[in-house]
């Protein structure tokens, strides 16, 4: 879990994973670490959720490097200038709205639009390009995260993919 509130008799804390096991009055250790995610090549084709724990099947990822989940974010100065696009493979994108390469984009829309299948085609796309793409699935059900997965399976796009999942079903901390 995560304490969010240090009080002289009690602590308040989110807790990020299964809280069934976990009720009022039972006595909690905490594990002297700050609350970190696994990052680099060992999480590349690993399906995660939001705080680094697998869901893929595959066993524990093998990381040598760790990112804080809480750290401040570079200033626009110091960040790395966009200079070069990040086609999508989409022409009407890549024409009118490009997007570019290492900035996030948030796909937003009604339902059954198809900002699913935006989001894959321009994954898939990126096959040897270099480009290592993540894909966050918030608030999904995990059969459609299954299928979005076989899709970029399919296709060869997990080589450089990362899926994190916070699914609908999960806890709200995550």
């Amino acid at each position: 879990g995560l304490a969010l509130n240090l009080e002289e008799d009690n602590v308040g804390v989110a807790i990020m994973g299964d809280d069934t096991q976990i009720k009022e009055g039972d006595v909690v250790k905490r594990t002297g670490r700050i609350a970190e995610v696994p990052v680099g090549d060992a999480v590349i084709g690993r399906i995660v959720d939001s705080v680094g724990n697998p869901l893929d099947g595959k066993g524990p990822i093998e990381a040598k490097e760790f990112a804080r989940i809480e750290r401040i974010a570079p200033g626009v100065i110091a960040r790395q200038s966009v200079n070069a696009p990040c086609y999508t493979g989409l022409k009407a994108i890549d024409a009118m709205t490009p997007v570019g390469r290492g900035q996030r984009e948030l796909i937003i829309g009604d339902r059954q639009i198809g900002k699913t299948a935006i989001a894959v085609d321009a994954i898939i796309n990126q096959k040897d390009s270099g480009i290592i793409c993540i894909y966050v699935a918030i608030g999904q059900k995990k059969s459609t995260v299954a299928q979005v997965v076989e899709v970029l399976r399919k296709a060869g796009a997990m080589e450089y993919t990362i899926v994190v999942s916070a699914c609908a079903s999960d806890p709200a901390t995550l």
